[in-house]
């Protein structure tokens, strides 16, 4: 069935109008987004598809290239995804710049996610923070197998003190989808502290991202 066979008061652009974004399904807000199926798969089947079983928090990580397999997803309805994932990750960003980041810590693991998980190689990044823990930067520092020889204390240091940070969070992604931090990356973590403390900037979270999930090592107490 096509949105178009639908009582016009069960058509999710209609519905939407009528009783807000709230009462839709997320299957019902991304077919607003795709607008039309395919040859033998409604729109509806389309959403379905693309929601998969991690839903909206896995689809916001999906890259470009994992977009492009999906068969009836075309270009420019690839580029109206990527352009919601983009706002998506400068909404949080934002927010993490207005008010104290640490006042809410899973919009930290939100943000990081949108920014890391979907990526299919290893990456550090860093966000730097003033003294109110308000959002300074955040950057990619490092990429590939992360170690204490491929990850340098000293490059950390001097981007925190470009930033004038007065904390920071560290975080990477693991590709393979884990999220239990190796003994690696507790060395890794500990070394990163003592390095940054010299400059007095704290460290106040290590956090490793996966698909749909986050761990943040300071809440595991391996800090």
């Amino acid at each position: 069935m096509s949105i178009k066979d639908l009582p016009p008061d069960a058509r999710p652009r209609e519905k939407l109008l009528a009783r807000g974004p709230q009462a839709l399904s997320d299957v019902e807000l991304l077919a607003i987004l795709l607008r039309t199926g395919m040859a033998g798969k409604n729109v509806f089947q389309l959403s379905e598809e693309l929601l998969g079983p991690d839903g909206i928090a896995g689809l916001l990580q999906a890259s470009a290239q994992s977009l492009k397999l999906v068969k009836g997803l075309g270009p420019a309805k690839q580029a109206e995804l990527l352009a919601v994932f983009e706002l998506a990750r400068r909404a949080l960003s934002q927010r993490l710049k207005e008010r104290e980041a640490f006042h809410t810590p899973d919009a930290v693991k939100q943000y990081l996610q949108l920014q890391l998980a979907h990526k299919n190689h290893e990456v550090f990044a860093v966000l730097f923070l003033d003294s109110q823990n308000r959002l300074l930067a955040l950057e990619e520092l490092f990429r590939g197998t992360l170690s204490q020889t491929s990850v340098y204390p000293r490059e950390v240091v001097l981007r925190a003190l470009h930033h004038q940070a007065a904390a920071v969070v560290l975080s990477h992604n693991h590709p393979s989808g884990s999220v239990q931090p190796s003994r690696a990356d507790e060395h890794l973590t500990q070394t990163l502290k003592a390095s940054l403390a010299l400059v007095d900037v704290r460290v106040l979270d290590h956090i490793i991202v996966g698909q749909g999930q986050a761990l943040s090592m300071a809440e595991q107490g391996l800090m």
